[in-house]
Order: structure tokens, then sequence, then C-alpha cells
């Protein structure tokens, strides 16, 4: 009986990698090759769409993973530099957004995910990455890239909420994801 539950175990284990790693690289598809750029400031993605789902739906520390891995794994693809300030954004917006979710499972969904996608935003990709851009780009002062990305970041937490909530309100998928963690 034993032999029967580890054999179980790993099987699920190796299957939350896979999702996770799945995650990552669409996380990567959608912020380095699929993004929409305008100027230097403003750059609609939806790269965190993936990084939400898998701290939603696999926990704070999954999420925080997947963050960091596709930020790495997509800057060395692209030829960026890594900025560790912007790695930790990214880290943070698994960890806040399974964090935030859990924490909001009282709320109905639609509020659940709505205050999960702005909290996480606001501290992750507003306040965060921010400050780590800031670090590299000096010539753009700090309150007006924070204004910029503010209003990048409105328009793209509101199009997130809605993909996740119109995602996770799919009962039958939402419990198939579920079932992976276990």
């Amino acid at each position: 009986m034993k032999k029967a539950s580890s054999r179980q175990k790993l099987q699920s284990n190796v299957r939350l990698l896979a999702v996770s790693a799945f995650l990552a690289a669409l996380s990567i598809i959608c912020g380095k090759y699929l993004a929409l750029s305008l100027g230097n400031v403003l750059r609609f993605s939806f790269e965190n769409l993936s990084i939400l789902l898998a701290g939603m739906v696999f926990g704070p520390v999954v999420g925080a993973v997947v963050g960091i891995v596709a930020d790495l794994v997509g800057c060395l693809m692209v030829g960026y530099a890594i900025n560790p300030l912007v790695t930790l954004g990214a880290a943070c917006v698994g960890l806040l957004g399974g964090l935030l979710f859990r924490i909001s499972r009282r709320l109905p969904m639609l509020w659940q995910c709505l205050v999960t996608v702005l909290g996480t935003h606001l501290v992750a990709s507003v306040l965060i990455k921010t400050i780590g851009l800031a670090a590299y780009y000096p010539e753009m002062p700090f309150h007006i890239l924070l204004l910029w990305r503010l209003l990048n970041y409105t328009v793209v937490a509101l199009a997130e909420w809605l993909l996740l909530y119109t995602i996770l309100k799919n009962q039958a998928l939402r419990h198939r994801l579920e079932a992976l963690r276990q």
C-alpha cells in the first residue's frame, strides 16, 4: 500500500512540475514575444497572468517559483540583463497572488479575483518592479515612471481579472487544476 501511495505522490509532483513549467513558458511567451510596447515606458502584456494563476491554484510557493523561472529564463532567452528587483517583483506576483487568493477565499469568486489581481499588481508590478526599473533607468524620474506604470497596470490588471475570473469560475477546470496539488 505504501509503495502505491509514494508512486501516486511522485506522479502528482511530476504533473505539478510539468504544469508549472508550462505556466512559466506561457508567461515568457506573453511577456517577451507578444507584448505591445508603446514608447520606452508602456508595455502591455499578460506575462503575469500565468504566474497569478499558478499562485492562485497551486499556492504562493509554486506561484513564486513560476515567477522567478519565467523572469530569469525569459531574460536569458531575449538577451535582457537580469534585474534582481524585477525578478523579486515577478516572484511577488506569484507569492501575493497565492496569499491574497487564500486570504480572500470567503468572498465571491468575482471579488476574490479582483482583490487578488489588484493587490498583487499594486505591490509587485507597480511598486517593486518600478523600483527595479528606476534603478536601471535613472534618466526617468521615479514618480513619472511610477505614474506611467500605474496607468499601464490598471489596464492590464482589469483584463487579467476578467480572464482569471472566467478561467476560475469554470468548476470543472478549477477542480482539475486543484487535483494536481494533491
